[in-house]
């Protein structure tokens, strides 16, 4: 039976593997070992993730910017799939978002990741229209 807690760093190889299994979940420098520590000593109690037999089968990152949270690498491997860990690791970080105060939270889903589209509506998020998000590096 798949076990739940809250992700640590020792966690990044397993997480990265699994990261690069899924499709539609893109990463980029932001993904290094070290940002993803710097992440997780930030967030910390909003990121978790999902084991069965030593290993590491689903991921979420969560966090906030003190007005609304965000989940990134929201990841199930496509063997585990359908068996609600992917809700399961949702309601777990939102309820740690809900609890100091966050009434909002948003995911950014590429427009050709059709298994994240599916998922996401599934379980009742609104996909949100009228804006683009812009990137740039420093």
């Amino acid at each position: 039976m798949p076990s739940f807690r809250e992700m640590t760093i020792q966690d990044y190889e397993q997480s990265l593997l699994l990261w690069t299994q899924i499709e539609g979940l893109v990463l980029s420098d932001a993904d290094s070992k070290p940002n993803i520590e710097s992440y997780l000593h930030r967030n910390k109690g909003f990121c978790f993730v999902c084991e069965k037999d030593d290993k590491i089968i689903g991921t979420i990152l969560a966090g906030h910017d003190g007005r609304r949270g965000f989940i990134y690498h929201l990841a199930v491997n496509p063997n585990y799939r359908k068996q609600r860990i992917g809700h399961r690791l949702v309601e777990m970080s939102l309820s740690q978002l809900r609890e100091i105060g966050m009434e909002k939270c948003h995911i950014f889903v590429l427009e050709n990741n059709d298994v994240g589209h599916s998922f996401w509506t599934a379980a009742g998020w609104e996909k949100r229209n009228g804006f683009f998000v812009y990137s740039k590096t420093p």
